[in-house]
C-alpha cells in the first residue's frame, strides 16, 4: 500500500480535479506547514478531501444529554483503569448516557493487534484509539480509554487528536508495588522474572500527569468512589440536565 500511494503522489506535483468537459483544474493543498507539523502516519494526501456532516455537534447533544468527550484513563498495570472504565460505563448507562469502554487490552484483539510493546508502536496504539475515541465523540458519545499510556508526550498527542475541549486526562493512581502486590494478571511477576520485556513499571518508565483533569487515587478510594470522583466532574462539565 505505501509503494501504491508514493506512486500515486509521484505521478503529479498538484492533484487533479476533472470537470465533464474533460478540462482539469488544481485543487488545492494544504498548508505545508500543517502538513509538515505531522507525524509520517498522520499525514494525509493532499487530494483526500474532508466532507462535514450537515448535523451539528450541538444537535446530537440535545438528543443524547451530554456533551461529547473522552475520559482518558492511564495508570500502571493493575492500577484500576479497566474496573474503573466498565464501572463508570454502567453507571453512565443507568442514567440514560450513551457511552462506550475502549479498554487497551480489548483493543489489541483487533485495532491494534499488529503492534508489539516498543516505544514507536505503543505511541502508534495510541494514536490509534485516539482517532477512533475522537469519531465516537463526533458521533455524540462518552468515550472511556483506558491505556496505561505512559508518556507524556504521547497522552499530548491523544489531546491534540481527540480536542482539548473534549478531553479528560484522568490519572489512576497507584504505586509499581501496590499494583504488584494486586498483580491480578500475574504480569509483575513475570517482569520481574525477565519474562515479559518492555514492562511499564519494571523495565519501561511511566511518567505520571503533572496537571490531569481528575485524580484517582485506588490505594485510598474504593472503586466506587473512584467512578463518583470521575461522575462529578463529568456532571459538573459535560453532562446536561433533562
Amino acid at each position: 500500500m505505501d509503494d501504491l500511494r508514493h506512486s500515486a503522489a509521484d505521478a503529479t506535483s498538484e492533484p487533479l480535479a476533472h470537470s465533464i468537459s474533460g478540462s482539469t483544474t488544481t485543487l488545492p493543498r494544504p498548508a505545508r506547514d500543517e502538513q509538515q507539523s505531522r507525524s509520517p502516519s498522520e499525514r494525509i494526501q493532499p487530494f483526500i478531501q474532508r466532507f462535514n456532516s450537515t448535523i451539528s455537534g450541538a444537535d446530537r447533544s440535545v438528543m443524547l444529554g451530554h456533551k461529547p468527550v473522552t475520559v482518558w484513563l492511564t495508570g500502571l498495570s493493575g492500577a484500576g483503569k479497566s474496573t474503573i472504565a466498565f464501572r463508570l460505563e454502567r453507571e453512565l448507562m443507568a442514567m440514560g448516557r450513551l457511552c462506550y469502554v475502549l479498554d487497551g487490552d480489548n483493543v489489541r484483539h483487533g485495532l491494534t493487534s499488529d503492534l508489539g510493546f516498543s516505544k514507536e508502536d505503543r505511541r502508534e496504539n495510541i494514536r490509534r484509539v485516539a482517532h477512533v475515541a475522537r469519531l465516537m465523540n463526533d458521533a455524540g458519545l462518552i468515550v472511556i480509554a483506558a491505556l496505561i499510556s505512559p508518556m507524556h508526550e504521547d497522552r499530548d498527542m491523544a489531546r491534540a487528536i481527540v480536542g482539548s475541549d473534549r478531553f479528560v486526562e484522568t490519572y489512576v493512581s497507584a504505586s509499581a508495588n501496590d499494583c504488584a502486590k494486586r498483580d491480578p494478571k500475574g504480569l509483575y511477576a513475570k517482569a520481574q522474572a525477565g519474562t515479559i520485556a518492555s514492562f511499564t513499571g519494571v523495565s519501561a518508565p511511566y511518567e505520571p500527569p503533572l496537571h490531569p483533569e481528575v485524580l484517582v487515587d485506588t490505594t485510598a478510594l474504593t472503586v466506587a468512589d473512584s467512578v463518583s470522583r470521575v461522575l462529578d466532574h463529568l456532571r459538573l462539565h459535560f453532562l446536561l440536565k433533562r
